[in-house]
């Protein structure tokens, strides 16, 4: 009997496999998922879109065998991937869901088309562990976004006008921080401290107030867009408030409430992401109360 048999008698003997990590510990795998990555006969671990701890990644390998790192190419253009998965079992380990990102969504489906068969074992994501973990109603989410860094004097404005958006229908935000420099997803990982953020924000905040005359206003959709970013525009953006989340689900896990004049001067964690709340509802914000830098630091 094969190792493979022995563990999972189900899996494939050829196949790619989509590992979901979870959220950033050895601990927080499923045992499903950490049997499969056991299973495969080669281990990539995918490390652009968020990062593990590297003590946690050499207690994952003890587990498992050894893992590769891969990086944007790679995924984005699998060929090698695909090479490897027609004559064996390959793991893709991804942090989090390995479906929360549409780069692997669209992987599955080159899978397919490709006659490569692709099975997945998700992992909990950090879009689930926040919203639960600060208290604000999942319910009340509108479209999730990512603060980018400024590629090359570049500046995108657009995840600033999804939380214009979001707040215009009283919907909160999830925002993810971007993990890259370059924006090439090639090079070492720099993840975005609260400090970044900040920069990232102003620097969006004003190339907004700049271009947001000239939008269209053709369709009620652009309408909205443009009376949503006027209002973020008239508020006193020092004095927005935000919920920094830093290395959620691991056990140096912090939240803390404060607001975008005060983010820049709290250090944050390894990884850390962004919670701008709308309007909150009574118990929500009695949820957010805990996390009140000098009151609760630690979850």
């Amino acid at each position: 009997m094969t190792a493979k048999q022995g563990i999972d008698s189900s899996l494939p003997p050829t196949g790619l496999l989509l590992i979901g990590m979870g959220p950033g510990r050895l601990s927080g795998m499923t045992s499903e998922a950490l049997e499969a990555a056991k299973s495969a006969d080669v281990r990539r671990y995918e490390a652009y879109t968020a990062l593990w701890p590297q003590h946690e990644l050499e207690s994952l390998e003890q587990v498992i065998g050894s893992i590769q790192k891969v990086m944007r190419p790679e995924v984005e253009q699998p060929d090698i991937l695909f090479d490897l998965a027609r004559t064996s079992l390959v793991a893709l380990m991804v942090v989090g869901d390995p479906l929360q990102a549409t780069t692997h969504v669209d992987l599955q489906l080159q899978a397919a088309e490709a006659g490569i068969e692709c099975r997945t074992f998700h992992g909990v994501s950090i879009t689930t562990l926040v919203t639960g973990a600060i208290g604000l109603s999942n319910y009340k989410f509108g479209r999730q976004t990512t603060l980018t860094y400024p590629y090359g004097g570049w500046v995108a404005t657009s995840p600033l006008e999804v939380i214009a958006a979001n707040l215009q229908q009283n919907l909160h935000t999830l925002a993810l921080l971007d993990l890259d420099p370059t924006g090439e997803g090639v090079g070492r990982q720099v993840p975005m401290k609260p400090h970044d953020a900040v920069v990232s924000l102003k620097l969006m905040r004003e190339k907004l107030a700049q271009s947001v005359a000239d939008m269209s206003v053709e369709t009620a959709l652009q309408t909205m867009r443009v009376e949503a970013c006027n209002a973020l525009l008239k508020q006193r953006f020092d004095l927005m408030p935000v919920v920094l989340c830093s290395d959620m689900g691991t056990d140096e896990q912090r939240v803390v409430t404060t607001t975008v004049g005060k983010l820049g001067a709290i250090d944050g964690g390894r990884l850390n992401c962004l919670v701008f709340p709308s309007n909150p509802s009574e118990v929500e914000e009695k949820a957010l109360l805990r996390w009140q830098r000098g009151v609760m630091d630690d979850v």
